[in-house]
């Protein structure tokens, strides 16, 4: 029932949020400036054949490969950092000091890098995305039970048996809790690199319909983009669900 309620809450505020921003929509009259979200919803039913058969597959290829990729990176380098202190010493201060660095700035560049493929798009998207994922393993990783570990090294357990029966499960809450941080940027990622460059994709088909002077045509891909970032966001939950059952408490 009280989560019932929370969703009811949410549910009434977004219904609310929409009122005020259709009312205050129709008194600007400038739908080219701000358009109402039934414009929205119209443009993007207008447009639903263009989006999701022509632009929709690039972007999610981009998002899809960016993923893979940084988690690839991610774990392995945050693994690798909880092994070695010299790794940690060496990476980490480089890993925060990537994220300083402001990605419109530096798409630009991996465009001149990698021209209009898709691999600028997907440099963006992994810039983006494994920090997250890398700090969030990481600390995971070092979040073990040290009691259990010595424990562990008392009855004859390896270094293999400790690092695959305590440390991968103790880290894993923190690794899905910033994939899914990372699932939600990767979307910003993916239209940051197709708006800056790029000849098919839905923050492309934004930065078109932007030239053409149509808000509405310009909020139609946002809103699929934000729809595409929920619906993996959820997807990492029930993973992590499915794969973390030893986590609920009844």
């Amino acid at each position: 029932m009280k989560k019932f309620h929370s969703y009811l809450y949410s549910t009434l505020l977004a219904a609310a949020l929409l009122i005020i921003w259709e009312i205050g929509a129709k008194a600007y009259n400038k739908s080219f400036i701000l358009p109402s979200p039934a414009e929205i919803a119209f443009a993007l039913w207008e447009l639903r054949s263009v989006l999701l058969i022509k632009h929709l597959p690039p972007t999610f290829l981009v998002i899809g490969i960016g993923l893979v990729i940084s988690v690839f990176i991610g774990a392995g380098l945050a693994i690798w950092m909880n092994a070695s202190k010299a790794a940690e010493r060496t990476f980490y201060p480089i890993l925060i000091a990537s994220q300083t660095i402001p990605i419109i700035a530096l798409a630009p560049i991996f465009v001149l890098w990698f021209g209009y493929t898709i691999w600028s798009k997907v440099a963006v998207t992994v810039l983006i995305t494994f920090f997250p994922i890398t700090v969030s393993a990481f600390d995971g990783l070092r979040s073990s039970d040290k009691n259990l570990k010595e424990l562990m090294l008392t009855m004859g357990a390896s270094k293999k048996d400790i690092f695959f029966k305590l440390d991968i499960p103790s880290s894993l809450p923190s690794f899905f809790s910033g994939l899914k941080v990372a699932v939600t940027l990767s979307v910003i990622g993916a239209a940051i690199g197709e708006w800056l460059g790029a000849q098919a994709g839905l923050g492309y088909f934004s930065r078109r319909m932007m030239t053409q002077f149509d808000g509405a045509g310009v909020f139609a891909p946002i809103v699929l983009l934000s729809a595409v970032g929920i619906v993996l966001f959820l997807l990492v939950g029930f993973i992590e669900k499915a794969l973390l059952k030893w986590r609920k408490t009844g």
